[in-house]
């Protein structure tokens, strides 16, 4: 695989497998050998490949790419092999980030899932396996995280200047992820027009206060913007003894942490963390369809990309609502509005709100100044005919008013409609890569 120490970028995607009816199905230890299988026929890594933490989801692991390009190609190739693996065991996969109807997950009997479900609580617990994300990963300069300590102290000065901006950009980029990836508008056959993905995995003390991570958001909810290194450290720090303290308070040995592979960054799982791996990792992105996942890929790094060409400082600035890029800074809101009345609306109204959208479109500008053409930097599929889109108003438009509770029969066309839809974007999008490459030989 590609060493991390290229700038590269990085992308996860977790999923749901159902049978051809729709329903979802427990199979996922036959569709991963068949996934390592067809990996390794056309010599890919079948690391590729993970469980999840129901046995009704699998994970798809984008190798570090040095370009959008080189991600968008291996990231459809994987979908393209596991798609394949699915059909001859009568699977299909569902990419968005809730199922549709009601569901009680089968959780995996591992040592590191019985420890969180321990902790956060059994049946809280069972939210992990009812939501699909998408991760992405941007690398920064080799050696500046430290699985340690953080951010390693040996690391040069502009190497901890880049990761601490990037850092500070992937939270404000944080109301733009959620909005924009709103996928699934259900959960448990319900609608309340609120993102359910978002708000049943991060919780949150008024819309979801038993939410999975409600009552921890020092491990699970967006951190404050770092105002330097050693702060940023802090924050690392103190969202590792908070985990150790809730395994405390819960009963549970730490030892049962430390022996399933837990350090100071394996202690969060929150929307922005620093990865071991040697990444700022974004974790808010809804589980979706690829034209969205590249699309927010493309919105993300273009954005990154700016900030370190132009070596801009992130900097919070009260009563902004919007980004400003002047001279060597980028100005971004402040946390206590991203994280308030933002991030409220970004969850709520979502695209019907003029602060979200106004937010978007400084957003969008900035990423687009020096990221070339829209159709070449993937910035145009945000949009449908001028305006923002998400894959939850598309589905929400093809449903008959009142739409909740949602009916077993119109739950499952909306399953089976997705896997059709996925298997179009991954076969249009793929021989679109496929066919550029081709022509360039």
């Amino acid at each position: 695989m590609t060493s991390w120490d290229q700038r590269c970028l990085g992308l996860e995607q977790e999923l749901f497998l159902v049978d051809e009816g729709g329903i979802l199905s427990n199979s996922a230890e036959e569709l991963l050998a068949g996934c390592w299988e067809a990996a390794r026929s056309v010599g890919k890594d079948p690391a590729c490949f993970a469980p999840e933490v129901s046995l009704s989801m699998i994970e798809v692991i984008v190798p570090p790419a040095r370009s959008l390009a080189e991600l968008s190609r291996e990231y459809l190739e994987c979908l393209k092999l596991a798609l394949e693996a699915g059909r001859g065991m009568g699977l299909r996969l569902y990419p968005l980030a809730t199922y549709p109807l009601p569901m009680k997950p089968a959780l995996r009997d591992e040592p590191r899932y019985r420890m969180q479900a321990r902790t956060l609580g059994e049946e809280r617990y069972l939210q992990a396996g009812c939501c699909t994300g998408v991760h992405l990963h941007l690398g920064v300069h080799p050696g500046a995280v430290d699985p340690r300590v953080g951010v390693s102290y040996d690391a040069p000065k502009e190497a901890r200047k880049e990761l601490l901006d990037l850092y500070n950009l992937a939270t404000a980029l944080d109301p733009a992820i959620v909005t924009l990836g709103r996928s699934s508008p259900f959960y448990e056959g319900l609608f309340d027009g609120r993102s359910p993905r978002t708000l049943r995995y991060r919780g949150h003390p008024d819309f979801a206060p038993d939410g999975l991570l409600a009552n921890l958001q020092e491990v699970g909810g967006l951190l404050p913007y770092a105002t330097d290194v050693e702060e940023l450290v802090e924050q690392q720090f103190a969202s590792y003894h908070a985990w150790l303290a809730a395994m405390d308070r819960a009963g549970v040995q730490q030892r049962l942490f430390f022996e399933t592979g837990g350090g100071l960054l394996k202690a969060s799982w929150n929307p922005v963390r620093l990865n071991p791996k040697g990444t700022v990792e974004l974790r808010a992105i809804d589980g979706n369809y690829p034209h969205t996942v590249l699309a927010l890929a493309a919105l993300v790094s273009a954005a990154a990309d700016r900030v370190r060409r132009e070596a801009l400082t992130v900097v919070p600035r009260e009563g902004l609502k919007t980004f400003e890029a002047a001279d060597d800074a980028l100005y971004v809101p402040s946390f206590e509005y991203l994280s308030g009345d933002l991030f409220r609306a970004a969850v709520t109204q979502g695209l019907e709100s003029s602060e979200i959208v106004s937010y978007l479109d400084s957003v969008v500008r900035f990423a687009a100044t020096g990221a070339g053409h829209a159709e070449e930097s993937g910035l145009e599929a945000l949009t449908t005919s001028g305006s923002y889109r998400t894959t939850e108003a598309e589905i929400l438009k093809s449903l008959p008013s009142p739409v909740s509770p949602l009916l077993q029969e119109e739950g499952l066309r909306i399953v089976r409609e997705a896997c059709n839809e996925l298997e179009e974007q991954v076969a249009s999008l793929g021989q679109r890569f496929w066919s550029k490459e081709s022509s360039t030989r």
